[in-house]
Parts: structure tokens; C-alpha cells; sequence
């Protein structure tokens, strides 16, 4: 009952209207639906789906992908007409029409025959004709992914014996063929949300493969960071990668309308209401393809590093910033209990930048109020990380950044961090700056075994 309640509520006062309807072919028993945003996607999406396609046909038959095709009423034509064509293609393949008129284009037809021979339950929205585009005040992926994450709430409800599971995938993000399966079976009551196993995709070129592994390794250095601080915050923050019950989805009123870093502030509130898992037994593999359409994330990132000097990419936090992190975590794990004004001075033996950063986000007075309403320590520990969560993270880390401890070179970085890490060996041997392609590759593979 307390589920029906609050599964109305946000329906009433959260989801998004019904502007934006399904057409699908089949939804009946489905437990778990992938949510796939397409902007422009038509080159990539149906090799996305294909992937999809070769999981195990007792996982598809418990499953529903929707493909949120999407762009805004100023979006370049060129956007519009891709969308248009993508539909063109998700609607032949719902529809089960004849798939001659693609024969022209070899590698689509044949991806589109591969998914059509599936019998995969597919459905998508329209969110990119006349009448139909996503607002311009709230445009963006956060709100593509919204609508579909919403109505595939409205599809799986909350009352069931086991979870129901709502899945993020992007339109350039190939899966494993245990993908569906794997997170069905890691979902139980304990588990409410997770993360996936992640791998960006290799290209051939060897200055976009740097690119991809010098990204990466950022990447996972942050989490690397976060872990040696024992920060509860380290976990991945890649919209591809996540998973969410239906349950936990209303416990934090939904996905948020960002038009970039939605996966970042989506997984931030989550981790506060429920623990956020980590599934390895299967692995996703987003693209590596450089893109100017949101201001930061891989896009941006690989074309920034493909369009300059790409040496000055080739840096990470200096290792005395998580620390600092470390002990200020420490800290207040030991003085819980303690007068605001007594934590902030021995924040200041940590680093006298430390005491400025909690004065001027304003921690003796909000940490006032908690005690005043907190007692126990398992309670105050809960408001702590509540009010110390990955945003306000980021936010020191960044402070120490600017103001103290400037970024350094990465390979320097990375053997620091390693090495305070417990990790005992260093792939890297190369005395220059910029090691070879492939001692940066065994780094990262380093890397990808313990984050």
C-alpha cells in the first residue's frame, strides 16, 4: 500500500505529463527496461540494440527497451532529420514491416535484420517532432533520459515480489551478451541500485585510442582517490552504467532534467537512501567518439584532447588532495559527537585550507542544527554524509586544487596514488612525461582491476 501511495504521488507532482507517449510492441511481463536516449544516433543506436539483441532470449522476453528519441525546437535540421530516420527504422522493426527499403545501406540493414530476428520487446518516444520536442528550458539528456525513465516506471510499477529494475544505457554503448541477465540476478530485495562494469571502446587510431586511455584513467583515478580516502562516494558516475529499482527511483522523486551531469547529481541522491552495488560480472563499452554536445563528459573530453595539445591532458589531482580528504573523513568519524567550533580547528591542523573550505560553506552553522536534532551517532553520521556528499567532495577537492596542490603530471599522479593504494607494482617504466601507448594501456588495465 505505502509503495501505491507514493508511486501515485510522484506520478501526480514528479514524472513528466504524458506529452510523450510509447509505441511499442509488446510490454506484457516484463520485470527490468533499458532507457536509451538517441540524439542524431541513427549511425550508432541499432548497433547498441543489436548488441542487446544477442542476449539470451528468456532475459529479452523479461525486458523492454525504449529509445527516447529526442532534440529540442532550436536543434540543428540535420538533428531532426536523423531522429526522423531513426524512428523510421524503430518503427519498421516494431511493426515487424519489410526491411528492404534499407538494403542500400549494408551495415543498418543488416543490424536491423539481427534485432528483428530477436523478437526483442522494443518500444520508443517521440520526443523530437513539431509539438513533441524536449523544452528548450530543460533540454538536455537528463530530460531525455527522464521521460523514458518514467514511463518505464508507469510500465513496471513498484508491488512485486522481486525488484523491478529500471536500466541506463546510452545510444553508443555496446553490451555483453549477459548483460539483461546479469543485473537481473544481482538485483534482490538487499540491492536497490548499481552500477555496471565499464570499458570504453578502443578505435583503431592510435591518437584517439591515447585519447580514450588518457580519459579513462581520469576516470578511475577519481574513484582510485576516493577509495584510499575511504570516502562513500567512490563509485562511477557514467550514465551507461546504471541501474536503478523502481523502488529506490521514487525514494529519490526520479531521474533530474540536467542537460549535462545528470548521471553524476542522479547517483549522488541515490547513495543517500540505499548503497550503490557493483555488478562485475558483466561489462559495458561506451563509445570513445569525440563530441562538443554537453560541455564536459568523454565527448568533450576526447575531442579536447584530439583538437590541442594533447600533452597538457596528461594530468591528474595531486594525491595530497585525497589525503587531506582521508583525514578530514577520519576526523569526523572520531569527533562525531563533537562542538562544530572543536572539529573546525582540528581541520585546520589537517591544513589550514581545510578550515577555510568548511568556513566558507558554512559547517559550524549546519552542523549546529544537526546536533540539535541528532543525537545518536549513527544519526549524525547519516546528516554528515548527507551534507559531505560527492558534490560537496568534488567541491574541496577542486578547492585544494585551485588554491594549493595544482594538478601534476599523471603518470607521477597515478604512481603515488598506486603506492598509498597498496598496489605494489607500477606499469609505467618509461622516464618521459608521456609514456608509450601500450605502458599507458597496461596502466590503465591496472586500473580497471581495482575500480
Amino acid at each position: 500500500m505505502k509503495n501505491s501511495f507514493l508511486l501515485n504521488k510522484y506520478l501526480k507532482n514528479y514524472a513528466v505529463d504524458e506529452t510523450w507517449p510509447l509505441i511499442a510492441n509488446d510490454t506484457d511481463h516484463i520485470s527490468q527496461v533499458v532507457v536509451i536516449p538517441a540524439y542524431a544516433e541513427r549511425e550508432m543506436l541499432f548497433s547498441t540494440l543489436a548488441s542487446l539483441a544477442r542476449n539470451t532470449p528468456a532475459a529479452l522476453a523479461s525486458s523492454l527497451v525504449i529509445c527516447v528519441v529526442n532534440n529540442q525546437m532550436n536543434s540543428p535540421e540535420e538533428v531532426k532529420k536523423n531522429n526522423l530516420q531513426t524512428m523510421e527504422c524503430l518503427q519498421s522493426l516494431i511493426k515487424k514491416q519489410s526491411l528492404h527499403m534499407f538494403r542500400k545501406e549494408q551495415q543498418l540493414h543488416q543490424r536491423l535484420t539481427e534485432i528483428g530476428d530477436a523478437n526483442m520487446k522494443l518500444g520508443y518516444i517521440n520526443a523530437s517532432t513539431p509539438g513533441h520536442e524536449i523544452p528548450q528550458r530543460v533540454g538536455g539528456v537528463g530530460m531525455a533520459r527522464k521521460i523514458g525513465m518514467d514511463t518505464a516506471l508507469r510500465l513496471l510499477g513498484t508491488e512485486s515480489a522481486t525488484p523491478r529494475v529500471i536500466l541506463s544505457l546510452d545510444a553508443d554503448t555496446l553490451v555483453q551478451e549477459n548483460y539483461l541477465a546479469a543485473i537481473r540476478q544481482n538485483f534482490t530485495k538487499a540491492v536497490k541500485t548499481a552500477i555496471v562494469a565499464y570499458e570504453h571502446s578502443m578505435p583503431s587510431d592510435d591518437l584517439e585510442k591515447a585519447a580514450i586511455c588518457c580519459y579513462e584513467i581520469f576516470l578511475r583515478y577519481w574513484v582510485l582517490g576516493l577509495k584510499y580516502a575511504k570516502s562513500p562516494w567512490a563509485f562511477h558516475s557514467i550514465g551507461s552504467t546504471m541501474a536503478v529499482s523502481t523502488d529506490a527511483y521514487l525514494d529519490v522523486r526520479g531521474m533530474n532534467r540536467r542537460a549535462a551531469g545528470e548521471d553524476f547529481y542522479f547517483l549522488n541522491k541515490l547513495a543517500k537512501v540505499c548503497n550503490i552495488d557493483y555488478i562485475k560480472d558483466t561489462c559495458v563499452y561506451p563509445s570513445a567518439r569525440a563530441s562538443t554536445r554537453v560541455p564536459f563528459g568523454t565527448g568533450k573530453r576526447i575531442q579536447r584532447f584530439l583538437s590541442g595539445t594533447y600533452e597538457k591532458e596528461y594530468c591528474l589531482y595531486d594525491p595530497k588532495v585525497f589525503s587531506i580528504l582521508a583525514a578530514w573523513l577520519q576526523l569526523m568519524g572520531e569527533m562525531i559527537l563533537e562542538h562544530e567550533h572543536k572539529i573546525v580547528v582540528q581541520a585546520g591542523c589537517i591544513h589550514p585550507r581545510l578550515k577555510t573550505f568548511l568556513n566558507d560553506n558554512q559547517f559550524p552553522m549546519i552542523w549546529s542544527k544537526i546536533r540539535r536534532v541528532a543525537r545518536e551517532k549513527k544519526l549524525l553520521v547519516k546528516h554528515f554524509h548527507d551534507w559531505f556528499d560527492g558534490f560537496r567532495t568534488l567541491k574541496l577537492i577542486h578547492d585544494l586544487t585551485r588554491e594549493v596542490y595544482p594538478l601534476i603530471d599523471m603518470f607521477a599522479a597515478l604512481e603515488r596514488m598506486l603506492s598509498m593504494s597498496g598496489v605494489s607494482t607500477y606499469p609505467c617504466t618509461s622516464n618521459t612525461k608521456v609514456p608509450p601507448l601500450w605502458e599507458q594501456m597496461e596502466c590503465l588495465d591496472t586500473l580497471r582491476t581495482i575500480t
